[in-house]
């Protein structure tokens, strides 16, 4: 059970502040007729009126409390509901099996930008699958199993042995076998939940993740056995100190493994991804939503751009002057063969000079360090860690050598090309920037000349130019090592030109 506390911040979307975590396993105390026992009973309520002094603590008048498949399969459920009411400041809300599908694919579709894929939420007591197509949910089902029933159902220990893991494969493969529509999809398997979590930060600590998060972490089908093995060599004992997995899951983590492999398996996945947001998530998307007529962002990623925008402060007239600048400079570049062109590329100029320079809302002398920490360790939706940590290289470019210093601990992520590709871009963006500097977007046409001594920037503005002349001959010998041609730069009045 747990209790999340959201405030709305400057941005308007709803931030996490308080994650307040107790090990209920409800699941447990459901009798073999399904009725929720009286200390299962016990244990919900008293669990609430810890909730409840957190949240008379802090004044909330605006709380949910949604209940899931432990609660929806106890026969006794209308009575759960009564004491919960009688006893507690909460009414309580049991999701249906849709609802509990819907939200998790809410909160994928509203976190990420994958338009088509296969999303699994294993639970206690029930596991969603749903598939969905041009961000629209097709196909949803709730098994009636969670990774507390099977390890309840088909493990007789702590631990399960190579028989019992036999029994649960076989049980899992014909459960999915009985969904047509899952068989053979190769498309992303995307998993939510604390399992799914805990596989990835496993994973991570392996092979000594660089970077902070789990939120679009992309793992193989080999991968996900890599975990299995690397945890079966362990004792239950030792599981339960092995960096990544919280100790109160140390007995279920198996069964959920199996359960994602013989999904994974079942619809031949194309890659499993795990997404941080899950079903509380996308209980306040929707909430967050209500007043658009809306329930799924159209851009994930530009609504990331925007949010980051209002907690920094950044000057988003500004911010598109100096991306509408960079991309015109990248395309005259590429008409003169300087830099290769590339659709990809002006994703990424866009991207990285929208929140250039971010880093100065912390301190402006060290603005390139702070730059790059916060774009590759803060989660932004809708980007997987290596599109963040292009952008953070792009939107932090200083020099050569910071820029090596940057991605030494990302050596292997990107090919000696893509490094020299990512330098161009944060070079352009830099000079972009330059041409910018007093935000007065004086600035209102670029041309570019190849002579025989090297390249000649004509820019005509529309005001004094003093202080973005005096940043562009400062910056432009980032760009000068990059294209390995000298540049001059004429600046003009419009008037005078004409």
């Amino acid at each position: 059970m747990r209790l999340v506390i959201y405030v709305r911040d400057k941005s308007g979307k709803l931030k996490e502040i308080e994650n307040v975590k107790a090990v209920a396993r409800l699941r447990n105390y459901l009798t073999e007729d399904s009725h929720l026992s009286i200390e299962g009973m016990t244990k919900l309520i008293t669990t609430l009126h810890s909730f409840q002094e957190i949240t008379r603590h802090h004044y909330l008048k605006d709380v949910k409390c949604v209940a899931t498949a432990t609660i929806r399969q106890a026969v006794n459920k209308t009575e759960i509901e009564k004491q919960v009411k009688e006893q507690t400041d909460f009414t309580m809300q049991i999701l249906s099996e849709y609802e509990e599908a819907y939200y998790g694919f809410l909160a994928i579709v509203n976190s990420t930008s994958l338009e088509e894929g296969i999303t699994i939420d294993i639970g206690g007591g029930s596991t969603e699958i749903t598939y969905f197509k041009n961000r629209e949910l097709k196909e949803y089902h709730s098994f009636s199993f969670g990774a507390l029933s099977l390890k309840k159902e088909f493990v007789s220990g702590d631990f399960p042995s190579e028989d019992e893991l036999q029994v649960l494969r076989s049980f899992l493969r014909k459960q999915f076998a009985s969904l047509p529509w899952l068989k053979d999809k190769n498309l992303p398997i995307i998993a939510i939940g604390g399992s799914a979590r805990n596989v990835v930060q496993i994973h991570q600590a392996i092979i000594s993740y660089p970077l902070s998060g789990v939120h679009q972490y992309v793992m193989s089908g080999e991968q996900l056995e890599e975990v299995k093995q690397y945890l079966l060599k362990f004792s239950f004992e030792e599981m339960q100190k092995v960096d990544g997995l919280s100790k109160d899951r140390a007995d279920i983590i198996i069964p959920a493994l199996e359960t994602f492999q013989c999904l994974y398996e079942m619809a031949h996945g194309e890659r499993f991804i795990v997404s941080r947001k899950g079903l509380r998530d996308g209980i306040f998307y929707e909430e967050l939503t209500r007043d658009f007529g809306i329930s799924i962002f159209p851009n994930v990623i530009e609504e990331s751009l925007y949010n980051l925008a209002a907690d920094y402060n950044i000057n988003v007239n500004h911010m598109f002057h100096v991306t509408t600048i960079a991309t015109n400079v990248y395309n005259l570049l590429a008409d003169l063969y300087y830099v290769e062109r590339a659709d990809e590329d002006i994703l990424d100029i866009k991207r990285g000079a929208f929140v250039y320079n971010l880093g100065c809302y912390i301190d402006g002398e060290s603005s390139s360090q702070h730059t790059f920490y916060l774009l590759a360790n803060r989660t932004i939706d809708g980007l997987f860690p290596r599109e963040r940590l292009k952008m953070a290289l792009i939107a932090s470019y200083k020099s050569k050598p910071v820029f090596k210093q940057y991605i030494e601990p990302y050596q292997d992520w990107f090919t000696k090309e893509e490094q020299l590709k990512i330098r161009q871009l944060g070079a352009i963006v830099k000079f972009a920037y330059s041409l910018d500097t007093t935000k007065r977007k004086i600035v209102k046409e670029i041309k570019i000349e190849d002579t025989e001594n090297g390249l000649v920037f004509f820019l005509k503005c529309s005001g004094d130019w003093q202080a973005e002349q005096y940043q562009a001959e400062k910056q432009k010998k980032h760009l000068e090592k990059i294209i390995k041609k000298p540049i001059t730069v004429n600046f003009h009045s419009i008037l005078s030109a004409e």
